[in-house]
């Protein structure tokens, strides 16, 4: 007779397992622990001293380029940006650019009728030619000493007027083209086909957005630390992550007596597009540098009794409670003046559970290492669900 284990062997056999299961995991884990004592400290064993040692993860001091920057909020510009407007009264008769799109330096925008400007023009250099061919009859008559200078010098004036009207008409005539003053990208037509436009009245708006001007404010007191040529850093709530570095072209050279700041204005590239004029700017303004600064993660430094501390783990793998002095802070680490040398190893994580002279466990990543283990031990609980159904 076969035996069929039933619900209450199956649980058994499933507590049974996940016992050993867990611990296997505490076996491993302690397995790691000796390895790291074997490998990374010097000196003593577990039963030299009374409390086990502490998992710890660790940091290591290392130098970097560090900067220290001044940030604050500005607006970006175009480089160029116009509104086109009509010179002349006149009405449209053809709008040939694409609204939104690109359009190059000398492109036609707006044509307007030319009909009686071009008769105007016409009529001016006929009389120029005139007046040319009226010179050029005295002038050969004076030179045979057959004519009075004076006559000459009549002739030379009426040609210079006769030049001067032909060219006032031909600029007349010239600015019934309405033309891109540079290249850069159109906006929107205000006016229709057909439409009176008189002198001043606006077409469309044309910016120029390969390159970008952000004006920004700085207090007095980095004054001192702005110069032309500074990088800055620019970056948009529009496009998270994405940030672009310019350099400070033009510092104000007066001081606003009522907010204490000075006026900044920046150029920088926008080779992708991206950002706009009007758009606000998130500007971080380089004021100084240091091509080798320590540094430390951010997370190594807790504050005890109003100091920043750190606590260096010594080759016996005990740790010494340091008190350092910071710098700069930046997104992950942050610069220590004193302190510290470069190459020590502190502690990261786990600082609730050390004081001065305990022993510790470094390790790299306490996560990771929960995460091994804790995947071994769902793989081999899974195994006996399964073969429970």
């Amino acid at each position: 007779m076969s035996y069929t284990p039933g619900p209450l062997n199956e649980t058994k056999t499933s507590r049974m397992e996940i016992t050993y299961m867990k611990t296997l995991r505490g076996l491993i884990v302690l397995g790691v622990s000796s390895v790291w004592i074997l490998i990374g400290c010097k000196g003593g064993g577990w039963g030299s001293f009374s409390m086990p040692p502490t998992m710890v993860e660790t940091a290591v001091a290392t130098m970097q380029p560090v900067e220290d920057r001044f940030e604050t909020v500005g607006t970006i510009e175009a480089d160029n940006a116009v509104t086109v407007v009509s010179e002349i009264a006149g009405t449209v008769v053809s709008i040939p650019f694409d609204e939104g799109g690109r359009i190059e330096r000398g492109s036609l925008i707006a044509q307007l009728n030319d009909g009686e400007l071009k008769a105007e023009y016409e009529r001016a250099a006929a009389t120029r030619d005139q007046a040319q061919s009226s010179y050029n009859r005295v002038k050969t008559i004076v030179e045979q000493h057959a004519g009075a200078e004076q006559d000459l010098d009549d002739a030379a004036a009426a040609l210079k007027v006769a030049e001067a009207n032909a060219a006032y008409a031909a600029a007349r005539l010239q600015k019934t083209q309405i033309t891109a003053p540079f290249s850069g990208i159109i906006g929107a037509r205000r006016v229709s086909l057909g439409a009176y436009v008189r002198p001043g009245d606006p077409i469309t708006d044309l910016a120029r957005v390969e390159e970008l001007r952000v004006n920004f404010s700085a207090p007095e007191r980095y004054l001192s630390q702005l110069k032309r040529g500074s990088k800055v850093a620019v970056s948009t709530l529009a496009y998270p992550g994405y940030e672009l570095t310019g350099t400070i072209e033009a510092i104000e050279p007066q001081v606003d007596p009522n907010t204490r700041s000075v006026s900044i204005v920046a150029r920088l590239r926008n080779p992708k597009g991206k950002l706009r004029p009007g758009m606000s700017a998130n500007v971080a303004a380089v004021l100084s540098e240091r091509a080798k600064a320590l540094t430390v993660n951010s997370e190594a430094v807790v504050i005890d009794q109003n100091q920043p501390v750190v606590y260096v783990i010594k080759p016996d793998c005990t740790v010494a409670r340091t008190v350092v002095q910071l710098g700069t802070r930046m997104k992950d680490v942050v610069e220590v003046v004193s302190g510290l040398e470069d190459g020590q190893r502190v502690v990261r994580a786990g600082h609730q559970k050390i004081f001065e002279g305990a022993k510790v466990i470094p390790v790299s990543s306490m996560d990771s290492l929960a995460a091994q283990a804790g995947g071994m031990d769902t793989t081999k609980s899974a195994s006996p669900a399964g073969a429970a159904k």
